[in-house]
C-alpha cells in the first residue's frame, strides 16, 4: 500500500469518526439530553485510562500482524498481564503493596508476558502451528490461568484491594484549564502509552527495522532476497506483540486495583477489541490508539448515564462498546491486511 492510500485512507477514518461523534451528538441534542453533563472533564479522564490498556495491545497486535503473523492470543496475554500483577503486588507488598510495588508488578507482568510470547512465538513461526488454533488455545489458557493464581494466592477468584497507580501531576501545565486535568493531571500510565503510541508510529514508518517489519508481512520472498532473515523479524514482532498486550493487562490491573477472576476475568474482551482497533486504526499505531479511546469512552459512558441521572439498563450499556466493534467492522470492513498475513515462511536458503 503506498503513503497515499495509507494517508487517503486515515482521512477517511478520521471523517468517519468525526460524522459518528457529529450524528450522536445531534442525536444527543433531539432527545434532549443534557450532552454537557455526560462530556465532562472526568469523563475525558476515565476515558483515557480505559483506553490505555486496548491502546496497548492494539500496537502489539498491529506490530505482528505487520510483520505476517496473526496473534489472536492478546486477550489470553492481557489476562497473563492482569493475574501477573495482582499476585507479584500482594506478594512483594506483603499484603499490603505501595507505589513501588505496582511498577514493580507491572515489571514483573512484563518479563511473564515475554517468557509466554517466546513460547508462543516458536509454535507459530518454527513449528508452523496454526494461528488462530494456537491463538484461541492461549486465551483458554490464560481464562484458567487468571483464576488459578487467584485462588493459590487469595483461595478466591478475585483479590482483596490492591493498590492502583496514583495520579502524576505536572505543575502548572495542570491549571490549564480542560486540558490540564485530562494530561497534565492522570495517570503516568496514560501518558507513557502515548509515548509509546508515537514512538511506534516512528519505528515502524521511519527505521529500516519498520521497513523490513512490513516487507515480512507484504513480501516475504524479497525481504528474504535482500538478506534479511524473515523468521528473525516476525520472531522479534510477536515477542513484542506478548509483551505488549501482557503490559496491557498489567496496566488494568494498576488502575482498577484489583483483580476479577470470575466470568471472562477483567480483561473481559479488551484483548478482542484491541485487534479491532488496530484493525480500524488501519495498522497505524497513533490510528490505534485513537480507536482505543472511542472505545473506552464507550466503556465509561455507563458512569456518565449513572451520574446524570439516566435509568438505562446496565446490561445494556455495557454492550455499548461491543455494539461499536459491529459498527467499526461493518463500516470499515475493508480494510486490508498484509499479503503475507498467516502464511508461514521458510527461506530457500
Amino acid at each position: 500500500m503506498s503513503l497515499t492510500d495509507s494517508l487517503g485512507g486515515s482521512r477517511v477514518r478520521i471523517a468517519g469518526v468525526v460524522a459518528l461523534v457529529a450524528a450522536a451528538a445531534v442525536a444527543a441534542v433531539a432527545m434532549d439530553l443534557p450532552l454537557l453533563e455526560i462530556v465532562t472533564v472526568g469523563f475525558a479522564e476515565r476515558s483515557l485510562q480505559a483506553a490505555t490498556p486496548i491502546a496497548l495491545t492494539a500496537i502489539g497486535g498491529l506490530y505482528a500482524e505487520k510483520s505476517g503473523v496473526f496473534n489472536i492470543g492478546v486477550e489470553g496475554f492481557m489476562i497473563f498481564g492482569a493475574a501477573t500483577a495482582a499476585t507479584t503486588m500482594w506478594i512483594v507488598g506483603g499484603g499490603s503493596p505501595g507505589q513501588s510495588d505496582v511498577w514493580l508488578a507491572i515489571l514483573a507482568s512484563v518479563l511473564v508476558s515475554l517468557a509466554f510470547a517466546v513460547v508462543f512465538a516458536v509454535l507459530l513461526i518454527r513449528y508452523e502451528a496454526d494461528q488462530i488454533v494456537a491463538g484461541l488455545a492461549l486465551w483458554f489458557i490464560g481464562l484458567g490461568f487468571g483464576p488459578f493464581m487467584a485462588v493459590l494466592v487469595w483461595d478466591s477468584r478475585n483479590s482483596p484491594s490492591l493498590e492502583s497507580i496514583n495520579d502524576l501531576t505536572i505543575p502548572v501545565l495542570a491549571d490549564v484549564p480542560v486540558l490540564g486535568p485530562i494530561l497534565f493531571d492522570t495517570s503516568p500510565l496514560v501518558l507513557v502509552t502515548a509515548v509509546l503510541a508515537v514512538a511506534a508510529w516512528k519505528f515502524l514508518n521511519d527505521t529500516r527495522y519498520g521497513y523490513w517489519i512490513q516487507a515480512a508481512g507484504e513480501n516475504p520472498e524479497a525481504l528474504d532476497t535482500a538478506g534479511v532473515s524473515v523468521t528473525r523479524v516476525r520472531y522479534a514482532a510477536v515477542i513484542f506483540s506478548g509483551v505488549m498486550a501482557g503490559l496491557g493487562g498489567a496496566v488494568l490491573l494498576a488502575q482498577a486495583g484489583s483483580f476479577t477472576g470470575t466470568g471472562d476475568t477483567m480483561v473481559s474482551g479488551r484483548g478482542w477489541i484491541g485487534i479491532v482497533a488496530y484493525l480500524f486504526g488501519n495498522y497505524n499505531p497513533i490510528g490505534a490508539a485513537v480507536a482505543a479511546l472511542v472505545f473506552g469512552g464507550l466503556d465509561m459512558l455507563q458512569i456518565q448515564l449513572q451520574t446524570v441521572g439516566i435509568s438505562v439498563p446496565n446490561r445494556l450499556v455495557n454492550l455499548f462498546p461491543y455494539a461499536g466493534v459491529v459498527v467499526v467492522l461493518t463500516v470499515w470492513g475493508s480494510t486490508r491486511t498484509p499479503s503475507a498475513v498467516g502464511e508461514p515462511y521458510e527461506s530457500e536458503e
